[in-house]
């Protein structure tokens, strides 16, 4: 079979996998893909699949599939997958990273001590410790995220439409969820219910000076709505991973205030590559034995 390992994984893969068939990086195999590998960059979409009239299996390495056609795919007989488990370690460490950096001005400050500037009176920082999470949805990630926050001695709560009760955090309404956050980290994967979920209406219910924090997918945020929060002083901060489209060229947040913005950096860790690795070749051995 050919195995089209369409993005950048660790420097091994493909000689792991190589045992399951020709492994090619060449987009214009596509046609000859059984097997088609991917994980943010490439979008398995509709014209995609119908270039490749040989596919089979797709596998995301990575949460989530919102980057393939997955109704389409499964209309073709096409079996999606993805590899969640690998990457939670990850993005939770950055979700982690995003909270403590915004209190505590970290992006602010070293751009301000290069440019020869000393806000030492400006900068005044704010403390995790005592302070309440918000965690909206309550996967992987959103667990990892909880047991780090509880070791800096917050209280977490957290909402899922889906789960009523779990042993990472106290679960309640979203309304409440709002009202209650010190910081709110948002952990849910892009539908058409959650698209926009954080908006206008929503940040009104936030306390003021609320921090929010998005490492799942950009358009579970209304973008202008956060922009015209942090420009008015009603949030606090807001840090993010990931945006409407990438890279952001055009995006408010790029000139709002208290906004630390990173390049979609989630799943870019050396052990987490090497994690996808070992998920994809499971994959690829199950697959090979039906």
């Amino acid at each position: 079979m050919v195995i089209l390992l369409a993005d950048a994984f660790a420097s091994d893969l493909p000689a792991r996998l190589k045992p399951f068939g020709d492994v090619v990086t060449d987009l214009a195999r596509v046609s000859e893909a059984e097997v088609i590998i991917v994980r943010s960059k490439t979008k398995v979409d509709k014209a995609m699949i119908d270039a490749a009239p040989k596919l089979k299996y797709v596998i995301r390495g990575g949460v989530g599939v919102d980057t393939i056609d997955v109704e389409y795919a499964k209309s073709k007989g096409i079996v999606v997958d993805n590899t969640p488990e690998a990457s939670s370690l990850a993005v939770a460490e950055l979700a982690f990273a995003l909270m403590i950096a915004l209190p505590n001005h970290i992006a602010e400050a070293d751009a301000s001590m290069k440019q020869g500037k000393w806000l030492k009176k400006e900068l005044e920082r704010t403390e995790l410790g005592g302070k309440t999470l918000g965690l909206v949805g309550i996967g992987r990630i959103a667990r990892e995220l909880a047991s780090r926050a509880k070791a800096f001695g917050m209280s977490v709560i957290a909402y899922d439409k889906y789960v009523t009760a779990s042993d990472a955090a106290a679960m309640v309404s979203l309304d409440e969820l709002l009202a209650k956050s010190d910081f709110i980290s948002l952990h849910t994967p892009l539908t058409d219910e959650t698209r926009g979920m954080i908006n206008a209406g929503s940040i009104a219910k936030m306390k003021k000076g609320a921090y929010l924090i998005n490492t799942c997918r950009g358009p579970v945020v209304k973008t202008e709505d956060v922009a015209a929060a942090l420009n008015a002083g009603t949030l606090g901060g807001y840090a993010t991973d990931v945006y409407d489209k990438e890279p952001p060229e055009l995006s408010p947040l790029l000139t709002a205030p208290r906004a630390v913005l990173t390049p979609h950096l989630g799943a870019s860790t050396e052990e987490n590559l090497l994690r996808l690795g070992d998920c994809i070749v499971e994959r690829m051995q199950k697959y090979a034995k039906k």
